[in-house]
């Protein structure tokens, strides 16, 4: 059966939804996504709906999508995101073919637009179970540049959590911080691989602005109004209504570099996953570069975290 491409609306977050279910059954990536949850990442402030995305449909049903997001800085370079899912029964090299030639040319287009002049990569992130995307994608030109991991925690048993050092307390979240966050996140990520800087608008509505944020979970170091070190905490309702799981994921967490080795970050994570337990949720995740250059994943297995499973980062410039 011929597809027809054309761009997504707000009013296809139910196909989108139906799409992603399906392609979970075979990959198992475990995510799990409800239309409320595509429709807000849709309305985000870095996608052009109508030039930077594109949905395949047979008849009434979409049966593929991809997507391509600005960033809000290209220092040096302008590190397109991009995202796809195509339903099993249409993984085919015509199907391949016809995301990777749009992913090129909608990402040209973008970036033209955005930040003329600089270098341009393509990023594309894909769980280590979807092999099709990821042939396709190295069949394009496509490198594996990085692996990331998910973490998780069991916290029914959590075993006991490292303190804060003496002369530091977790101070809870509250909204008259939310800029000194962001200034501290682009600063604590400033030198992490695929980061760049978030604007308040992209910060707001990806994080401390989103329906799953937990500002009740979310904890911070600070020094008058600065903000030290933090823990950001969000709640996603439709995997635990898939899974059965109630977990709290800690969705940013980071320090300054004046505080790093002092066990700052060992401390405010585990006094964030006592809340969480007391809360009622079963299990705690995050996600780190397994090459990440603070150390990252010594300091969440002191937490009590353990690798779970893999995605991969492929990279075109």
């Amino acid at each position: 059966m011929d597809l027809t491409w054309r761009p997504l609306t707000l009013g296809d977050a139910a196909a989108l939804a139906k799409l992603y279910a399906a392609a979970e059954e075979v990959d198992r990536t475990g995510e799990h996504f409800s239309a409320e949850d595509l429709r807000e990442e849709l309305e985000g402030p870095n996608i052009d709906l109508p030039r930077a995305t594109v949905g395949a449909w047979a008849g009434d049903r979409l049966v593929g999508y991809g997507l391509a997001r600005r960033r809000d800085a290209a220092d040096p370079v302008h590190m397109i995101r991009l995202q796809s899912v195509v339903h099993p029964e249409h993984r085919t090299d015509a199907v391949g073919t016809h995301l990777v030639e749009w992913f090129a040319r909608a990402s040209r287009e973008v970036h033209e637009r955005t930040f003329p002049g600089a270098p341009l990569e393509l990023h594309h992130g894909s769980h280590e179970n979807e092999r099709w995307i990821a042939g396709v994608l190295a069949g394009a030109g496509y490198r594996h540049a990085r692996t990331m991991v998910n973490m998780r925690a069991g916290l029914a048993d959590l075993p006991p959590q490292p303190p804060l050092p003496d002369g530091y307390e977790a101070v809870p979240f509250a909204f008259e911080h939310d800029l000194a966050v962001l200034d501290a996140r682009n600063d604590t990520f400033a030198d992490h691989w695929g980061s760049t800087v978030y604007e308040p608008d992209a910060w707001r509505h990806l994080v401390t602005g989103s329906k799953d944020f937990r500002p009740d979970l979310s904890f911070l170091i600070m020094d008058d109004d600065k903000v030290l070190a933090f823990v950001l905490s969000h709640f996603y309702a439709s995997e635990a209504e898939a899974t059965g799981i109630r977990e709290h994921y800690a969705t940013w967490v980071g320090t300054r570099e004046a505080l790093r080795g002092r066990g700052v970050a060992s401390g405010l994570l585990g006094h964030t996953l006592k809340a969480a337990k007391d809360a009622g949720f079963d299990r705690s995740a995050l996600n780190v570069d397994v090459d990440n250059a603070h150390r990252a994943l010594g300091v969440y297995e002191r937490c009590g975290y353990r690798v779970d499973d893999e995605w991969h980062v492929y990279v075109r410039s």
